[in-house]
Parts: C-alpha cells; sequence; structure tokens
C-alpha cells in the first residue's frame, strides 16, 4: 500500500520536479556534454569512455534514476572528433526513456589562436511505458484505500523518435566555450500526434577558463558557467572548480524561471588514466513547497583508453573536473 501511494505521490509531481521541458535534466557538468553538444565529440583528444550514474531526488523512494554511458576521440583522417552515447532514464518504474545518438565534430582553425569545432548527432529516442504497478485516481477509495479496476483505458505502447542535434565550440588560449541546439526535429513520443508530447529544442550554452595559481600550472582555478533554455524554462549556473593533477573540488549556484536555488558540490579523484566523480546538489530555495531537500546524487568514471597524436592545426582542451 505505502509502495503504492509514493507511486499516486510520483504521477503528481514528476512533470514539475523531473521532466523540465519533458525530459530529465542532468544540469551543469561536463560529463554527459556530448549528449546535447556534438561539437565537443574529441575535444579532450584522447580517446575518453565516460560512465555517469544519477539518482533524483534520493531519500523520497520516487524511483527515478539515469545511468549513461559515451565514448568520444579525435580521429585525423576525419580531421575532428567522433562519438556515441546511450542513456536510459527510469522514472518511478513507469516510465523509461532510452536514448542513443552519434555524434561527428569538425575542427577548424579560424586563426592563428582561435579554433572552432562544428558538430552535428543524430539520435534514436525510445519512450517505453510500464503501468502495471500505477493506481490511477479513480481507483482511490476515501475509505477502503486502493481499489480494482481502474476505467482508465491508457496504452503501455512504446514510442521511438528519431532525433537531431547540432552545436560549436570555440577555443580561445585558455578559454572555450560551446553553444549548441537539441532536438531540432522536435521528436514526437506521442502516439497521437499531440504537440504537448514533442519534446520541444533545448538552447545551452557553456564558458570555462583554465587559470593558473602555480607556476608549474598543478595547481588550476576553472570558472564555468551554463546556461539552459526550453519551452519557456530558464535555467543559469556559475561556479567554479579548484584542480590539481590528482584531486578537484567544485560549487556551482544554479537558478531558474521556476524561483528554484539549488547548489552543486562535488570533487574528482584521479588515478593515472582513470578518474572517479561524486557530485550532490540540494535546494537552497523553492518556489514550490513540494521541493525536497536533495535533488541528486552523481557518481562515475571518466576512462581514458587511447592516446592520440595531435596535429598542430587543432587545438584541444580538457574539461573542468566536475
Amino acid at each position: 500500500m505505502i509502495r503504492r501511494l509514493y507511486i499516486i505521490l510520483f504521477l503528481f509531481i514528476s512533470s514539475s520536479l523531473v521532466l523540465l521541458g519533458q525530459e530529465t535534466d542532468p544540469g551543469p557538468g561536463f560529463q554527459t556534454v556530448i549528449m546535447h553538444n556534438p561539437a565537443y565529440s574529441g575535444v579532450e583528444g584522447d580517446g575518453n569512455l565516460r560512465l555517469s550514474y544519477m539518482s533524483h531526488y534520493p531519500g523520497n523512494n520516487y524511483n527515478l534514476h539515469s545511468v549513461y554511458a559515451s565514448y568520444d576521440s579525435y580521429f585525423p583522417l576525419l580531421h575532428g572528433g567522433a562519438g556515441f552515447y546511450i542513456s536510459d532514464d527510469y522514472l518511478g518504474g513507469i516510465v523509461n526513456d532510452v536514448r542513443g545518438g552519434l555524434s561527428y565534430s569538425y575542427f577548424l582553425q579560424a586563426g592563428k589562436e582561435i579554433f572552432i569545432n562544428a558538430g552535428l548527432s543524430a539520435s534514436v529516442y525510445y519512450r517505453g511505458f510500464n503501468f502495471g504497478g500505477a493506481v490511477f485516481p479513480d481507483q482511490i477509495d476515501p475509505l477502503g484505500g486502493v481499489v480494482y479496476p481502474s476505467s482508465e483505458m491508457i496504452t503501455s505502447t512504446g514510442k521511438t523518435a528519431f532525433d537531431l542535434g547540432a552545436g560549436f565550440v570555440v577555443i580561445y588560449r585558455n578559454l572555450f566555450g560551446g553553444f549548441s541546439v537539441s532536438h531540432l526535429a522536435e521528436p514526437d513520443l506521442s502516439d497521437g500526434g499531440s504537440s504537448v508530447d514533442r519534446l520541444k529544442r533545448k538552447y545551452n550554452l557553456e564558458l570555462s577558463g583554465n587559470l593558473k595559481l602555480s607556476g608549474s600550472g598543478k595547481l588550476r582555478l576553472r570558472p564555468v558557467l551554463f546556461f539552459a533554455m526550453q519551452d519557456g524554462y530558464l535555467s543559469a549556473s556559475a561556479g567554479s572548480v579548484f584542480e590539481s593533477n590528482y584531486f578537484s573540488a567544485n560549487a556551482i549556484v544554479m537558478g531558474d524561471n521556476n524561483k528554484n536555488l539549488n547548489l552543486q558540490t562535488g570533487f574528482s579523484i584521479t588515478f593515472g588514466q582513470i578518474s572517479f566523480f561524486y557530485n550532490y546538489r540540494f535546494s537552497l530555495s523553492s518556489g514550490s513547497s513540494s521541493m525536497p531537500l536533495s535533488l541528486l546524487h552523481q557518481t562515475g568514471l571518466a576512462l581514458r583508453l587511447n592516446k592520440i597524436e595531435k596535429r598542430n592545426d587543432i587545438s584541444t582542451i580538457n574539461y573542468p573536473k566536475m
């Protein structure tokens, strides 16, 4: 009975808490970056495998989880980078969003110290449903609890849709920034063709730098800015990452037009070619009384699998470790 009440609660709050712009939003960070900006493919030069796990609103029994995996590298024959990603958003045992895509980025030297990467991505988005454990409003008896059966006629048929994305990355000395547009095809995830279920175009902007705090460059400060906009939802994030060769710590303040103010902190530890990271996000204040304090746990690994011999006419960057 308790589990079913949690499912009821999930049905009422998921649209406002999790599905910002109709999809889960991992927020600021570079661990899932090629999913929304293909121009970052291969931008670190060497081949990198990234694995990430996110638990949304942990401690509230909402059963909201996301997993992500990607690989990207620079390929001299392509004069650019290429990669692939796959993600799975498991939302309350009811909605399951699986997404997979390929990305390519062309590297161009636009000036003596200015480099521009232009990227394109193609992906497939599958949304599946499982209403076997769901409880609908007409099944709720105030005196007797949950009653059966329901008169709701909701199909559990999944939907597969094709999607496109595009983006740019500009690199100048120790500064870089990226701009991208996701869901260019505005894929329809419903069977009825309703515009409500189309994924609206999402715009992302990231800016960062690399400031040396010591002459050897072993200590660095990496300021970061993130902006996102989708279907009337706006968010902005600002913070910094303090890095050494083996350890980093970050703090990011996040705000949106739903009057939410959040703080994300985390750290990363590097051993040779392997980096382990962890981020925790919590609410400082909210325009919604139902917003929990704990918003997100994110953990994962980044593995550098192969070294690439870089050409002189390209520029590569290292992501801030966050």
